[in-house]
């Protein structure tokens, strides 16, 4: 995939750099910033490539970086942390800026690594995966909040087979920019001297590495219900409880904004 001219490289970085001053007035929930993100994401993406090292470095920026006690104010750690996260930007975007300056040529020049996944402008930026397990009330409960929020769920077994393998499927609509985990406690399992713990099936599992592996492990989100346990290689990864009280949709909702989903707050109960 060739690179953009060595001008317009620098001309799109540029321009995100010149508007991040005005959305240090704002919040992380503006529709300026939800916006500004996503241009950003989709210039980097076109500028080094969608599995690049500098997208890495871009949309692993945390907001919530900052540690949060409880005698804070929930309102000024978030815009604390929306300011951080502003801050971090600007120094990656610099950072690239002068990459491009000083190392790159004029024109002509290839992708070093070769892209095989879509960029976000090939794929639907609107689809959440919704990788699941056999606890079907629990998917249709996530599948219809995602819908209710204006998105589209995929579920991988209501697509259309046309007569290809299992992996050749998953691979097909597993062309999104986002994914939802759910671990149910479907399966059990466990070393012969511990007895049988509550696990969740093999194929979440196997879905979630690959999605990781995709885009990151900020744009992959997990909710769990119940106690199953969890993979050891992920252990330590903050998730989301699937409560009765329902505060799962906030916090997914939040999420899905700081991801760059336009989101009406007012939707999310």
């Amino acid at each position: 995939m060739p690179r953009p001219p060595k001008a317009i490289a620098m001309q799109r970085l540029q321009r995100a750099l010149d508007e991040i001053p005005a959305l240090g007035e704002l919040t992380h929930e503006s529709r300026e910033f939800q916006k500004w993100q996503r241009n950003t994401r989709v210039a980097i993406d076109n500028i080094f490539g969608l599995s690049s090292s500098q997208t890495q470095e871009f949309v692993n920026i945390q907001r919530s970086s900052l540690p949060f006690h409880s005698d804070m104010n929930i309102e000024a750690w978030e815009q604390a942390s929306y300011s951080r996260g502003l801050d971090e930007a600007t120094a990656i975007l610099e950072s690239m800026f002068s990459e491009v300056d000083e190392y790159w040529e004029e024109d002509g020049q290839e992708m070093e690594t070769p892209v095989a996944s879509a960029t976000l402008e090939q794929t639907n930026t609107n689809q959440i995966f919704l990788i699941h397990g056999r606890d079907h009330g629990t998917r249709e409960t996530v599948a219809r909040f995602l819908e209710n929020l204006g998105l589209e769920p995929v579920i991988l077994q209501e697509q259309p087979d046309e007569g290809q393998t299992i992996i050749e499927k998953f691979e097909q609509y597993a062309r999104v920019n986002f994914a939802v985990a759910l671990f149910t406690s479907d399966d059990v399992g466990g070393l012969p001297d511990d007895g049988l713990q509550p696990r969740v099936r093999q194929n979440v599992v196997f879905e979630l590495g690959y999605f990781i592996g995709k885009f990151g492990r900020n744009r992959v989100r997990v909710l769990v219900k119940g106690a199953p346990e969890i993979p050891s290689d992920y252990s330590g990864v903050l998730y989301i409880p699937l409560d009765e009280a329902e505060g799962w949709k906030l916090a997914l909702g939040r999420e899905l904004r700081n991801a760059g989903f336009e989101i009406e707050t007012d939707r999310i109960f």
